[in-house]
């Protein structure tokens, strides 16, 4: 149902997750009514999307916090020229190997080997490709309402080891910039249920990419629980596909998503985005 909120126009995109605001203008100041709407829209679909924005690297900056405060992305080596504390993702970076690295690849959640991750990623769409590049989002408390009793009661209690790329991990991360390297040698433990700081609802919270075990249990049974919950969770009811227009500016909560980019574009048009991150809790 749509939904007027002081100025603007919320509509939201599918049962569970997303909603698109329209009508505003992220240049301009946001007074406290606003601010608080925009908050509420915010944990109540998960992932907005503004559209029609058009915003340098620093009113993109400026806007998103709006949401919280910035939180510093672990790799240096994609900031921003004029304006470091944005960094971009795009199509046109390779590997150290040469191959071609597309963001975001494989579903996860981001940064999830920090201490407290960033509660939020926002994007802002820059350049993009004629078709494809959609980013896909899988709604966390909607999978674990989902799970049999049983195994909500099995992972209730674990926890797991997470590095900034998991030796299991089939998605291969750009090396670190030498200032960062310390990250890489770094661990977190972080419960499989997380429960919302705002909410109150519990999430599954996996990351394929950055899981190196589960705490006190062998690969032989890890390893098989995670990708049981890999393939419950990821199932198409639980899904918003987000198509990208020029312009968007995309913003959403990693305590109770993941996500995933798409490659499935000509690697000769150019994908570029800002992005930014902000502070989150210790997961609990």
């Amino acid at each position: 149902m749509d939904q007027a909120v002081t100025s603007f126009l919320i509509k939201a995109l599918s049962p569970h997750t997303g909603a698109e605001i329209r009508g505003i203008d992220l240049r301009q100041p946001v007074d406290e009514e606003m601010r608080t709407a925009l908050n509420r829209a915010f944990m109540d679909h998960a992932v907005l999307v503004i559209r029609d924005q058009k915003l340098s690297a620093h009113e993109f900056l400026e806007a998103m916090q709006v949401f919280g405060k910035l939180f510093p992305q672990h790799n240096t080596r994609f900031q921003v020229p004029e304006c470091p504390a944005i960094h971009y993702i795009s199509n046109q970076d390779k590997l150290e190997d040469g191959k071609v690295y597309i963001p975001g690849e494989g579903y996860h959640t981001d940064h999830s080997n920090d201490a407290e991750p960033p509660k939020a990623t926002a994007l802002h769409a820059v350049k993009l490709p004629k078709t494809g590049g959609d980013t896909q989002f899988v709604n966390m408390y909607e999978a674990y309402n989902a799970l049999p009793d049983q195994t909500k009661k099995k992972i209730g209690g674990l926890k797991a080891r997470h590095v900034y790329q998991s030796k299991h991990s089939e998605r291969k991360l750009p090396k670190l910039s030498e200032e960062r390297k310390n990250i890489g040698s770094e661990s977190v433990i972080h419960p499989l249920v997380r429960t919302h700081p705002k909410s109150g609802r519990k999430a599954i919270y996996i990351n394929p990419i950055r899981i190196e075990e589960i705490i006190g249990m062998g690969n032989a049974e890890a390893l098989p629980l995670l990708d049981e919950l890999m393939e419950h969770a990821t199932q198409l009811k639980f899904q918003y596909r987000h198509k990208w227009q020029s312009g968007d500016v995309v913003i959403w909560d990693n305590r109770c998503l993941m996500h995933k980019a798409n490659g499935d574009y000509p690697i000769g048009e150019v994908r570029y985005l800002y992005r930014l991150m902000l502070k989150g809790e210790r997961p609990a």
